[in-house]
């Protein structure tokens, strides 16, 4: 069903089209873009909130602002879908976040308006200054640079990098602050607290109303003029809020608040600002989820709801008859709270995702001991190795994909330091719709070359139970090593999965299933997978032995050595990449001690994958349960493998 745009928004194919209309037709597109994102998310999905209250931003920046030409970098990118909708892209817009369709995230192969690849938090303003460093080099100086970033992005140390040179500079940057004091969850710490205090200041905001008056009418008069105002300004700021202006002290002209979802003053506004050279900072108040009565009461259930009846706003899930499989996360989070109900040294962390992790069960039930730190992953991994040095026992979840933003601080601050922390890495392997910026592709080669680091992966609800409750015992945590546990996004395969708590020895594997012809080698859920080819398998006459091998640091050597010695073909399955992952681990074992046996891996190859739901993008890598088969069919009628 495709969706029908409104009279005007079905007429912009290009922000050329948009800036043609008169500005008092503004509102209307204004509507009709919501309407229509209201829409198309209501009956296909996707994220939705965060664009909902940019709509007035993304008409104004297109409508002041000469893009492609004058250039626009949206940070994550929850928030681009108008952006989308109105740069060519709104006659596809159905097929968004679907396999094969639009990317749910600015790409810069998808279209020319798409200045930087978006997906991680807190890119823009380094992305944009540097984009504006290149611009004034090569003499375009006229040409314009907007990064928009949420105030939950300006959590993170990359974004106040951004700032700290980009207020050195003379650069022809335009910074906006899309303040709606939300990222999925609500934000936390001192900078939320020092944008509230900016926001509800009235004596402040009054003057600033009439500072504002003023450089427009003296605008005229020339740059002597602005100057003047620009001084009396920064300095009545640092007197009516009692301390320095956070982003004047960095060197970036402060502009605001103002009102993000007045589409008529947002767009005057903009057009004054491209006259003030230098780089600056407008700060915009907008609403998530602005026009959606529901999704402006629950911001984060409506961050990304899925299917929904706009008219009644009921969330449509599917109804099952018989029980169904938790998800991970879900797991994760209540056994965390039974965990630490028997162990008071037990702590959560987690970097901005209390909801998606799960982490906030912790949060409700002991507020004391769960800590969310805001986006900052790095910060989060060295938080929690101090807290490890005082023998608090310490589960710091991060998803896989945004572990890679706190990589150094694994290396340094914990395996370095022999610091016992346990990382428990949430969408491991291929996501789904959220496409490569989100896969959880490449943990287990990183984290596997780390000394000090134990990496395992459970292959169902009672496996992740289990390694939770080994990671967190005494005999562990007075070792000297960190502790991994991937598993990914999604359902499990055990719909009761409240099974009692059972030590798992570290770097031990379990035979799923003897067999004769031929051994699969596998880390991780994915094993369900060759559970049911094995089923299939059987009835043509493979004999087929499963390994779940559960650790791939340390590795099951006594299991590698009764496998080499008994199989001369062997396949490794696993949800990462190949390139130094777990078959690469298997590999140089065998290597290593002086086998010859024919190995074939299956995994993520040395590509991009791109967005689909989960069990596309496997099929596609050649890992879901079709795939083995027809591995195993081939490697058994084949000797063309590899031999190493």
């Amino acid at each position: 069903m495709l969706i029908t745009p409104g009279k005007l928004l079905a007429k912009i194919d290009s922000p050329e089209d948009l800036r043609k209309l008169d500005r008092t037709q503004l509102p209307q597109v204004c509507n009709e873009l919501r309407q229509f994102i209201i829409d198309n998310v209501s009956v296909y999905g996707g994220h939705f909130g965060a664009s909902l209250g940019v709509v007035e931003l993304s008409v104004a920046l297109h409508y002041v602002f000469n893009t492609p030409d004058d250039q626009l970098v949206w940070d994550v990118g929850h928030q681009a879908y108008g952006h989308k909708i109105l740069t060519g892209r709104r006659d596809n817009f159905h097929s968004n976040r679907t396999y094969g369709g639009l990317s749910g995230f600015p790409k810069r192969k998808e279209s020319i308006y798409d200045a930087f690849g978006v997906g991680h938090s807190s890119t823009s303003i380094s992305s944009a200054l540097g984009m504006a460093v290149a611009s004034a080099l090569q003499n375009h100086h006229d040409r314009q640079h907007i990064a928009i970033i949420g105030d939950g992005a300006m959590t993170a140390g990359m974004a106040f990098e951004g700032m700290n040179h980009a207020g050195a500079t003379d650069s022809n940057l335009l910074i906006i602050l899309n303040d709606n004091c939300m990222a999925i969850d609500p934000n936390v710490g001192a900078l939320k607290e020092y944008l509230t205090d900016i926001t509800t200041s009235q004596t402040y905001n009054k003057f600033r109303d009439e500072v504002w008056n003023m450089l427009g009418k003296m605008s005229n008069f020339g740059k002597s003029a602005q100057e003047v105002v620009s001084k009396v300004e920064a300095v009545m700021k640092t007197a009516i809020l009692r301390q320095s202006n956070l982003f004047e002290s960095l060197g970036l002209r402060y502009f605001g608040p103002i009102d993000g979802n007045d589409i008529g003053h947002l767009t005057e506004v903009l057009k004054d600002l491209k006259s003030i050279p230098g780089p600056k900072l407008l700060h915009c108040l907008t609403v998530k989820g602005k026009g959606y009565g529901p999704a402006e009461k629950d911001q984060t259930k409506w961050h990304a709801p899925g299917v929904f009846d706009k008219i009644t706003g009921e969330i449509k899930k599917k109804v099952y008859d018989t029980p169904q499989p938790p998800k991970y996360q879900d797991v994760f989070g209540n056994t965390l709270v039974e965990l630490a109900e028997k162990n008071p040294k037990i702590v959560g962390v987690t970097p901005a995702m209390p909801s998606g992790s799960s982490m906030n069960i912790m949060m409700k039930a002991m507020p004391d001991r769960a800590f969310d730190v805001g986006i900052a992953e790095q910060h989060a991994v060295t938080f929690s190795a101090g807290m490890a040095t005082r023998g608090e026992v310490v589960f710091c979840n991060i998803y896989s994909t945004f572990m890679q933003r706190g990589y150094d601080q694994v290396v340094h601050d914990v395996c370095m330091q022999e610091l016992p922390v346990i990382f428990c890495l949430d969408r491991a392997g291929l996501v789904g719709a959220d496409g490569p910026t989100h896969h959880g592709a490449y943990d287990i080669a990183f984290m596997r070359c780390i000394p000090n680091m134990i990496i395992s992966s459970p292959m169902n609800e009672q496996e992740l139970r289990n390694l939770m409750y080994t990671a967190q015992l005494d005999i562990v945590q007075k070792g000297t090593q960190a502790f991994t546990i991937r598993y990914p996004r999604g359902n499990g395969v055990m719909p009761q999965w409240q099974t009692p708590l059972e030590e798992i020895k570290i770097g031990t594997g379990r035979k799923i299933k003897n067999g004769t012809d031929i051994a699969i080698l596998t880390l991780g859920p994915v094993g369900n997978y060759v559970t049911d080819a094995c089923d299939i398998l059987d009835k043509e006459g493979f004999d087929v032995a499963h390994y779940d091998m559960r650790f791939v640091k340390p590795l099951d050597e006594n299991m590698l050595h009764e496998i080499f010695r008994n199989f001369d073909r062997v396949i490794t399955v696993e949800d990462g990449c190949l390139q130094g992952g777990f078959g690469s681990a298997v590999l140089e074992f065998m290597v290593d001690q002086g086998y010859n046996s024919k190995i074939k891996r299956l995994g993520i190859p040395d590509a991009l994958v791109e967005h689909g739901e989960p069990s596309e993008l496997h099929h596609e890598c050649g890992f879901d349960t079709e795939g083995i088969i027809s591995s195993v069919r081939s490697f058994m009628h084949t000797s063309a493998s590899v031999r190493v």
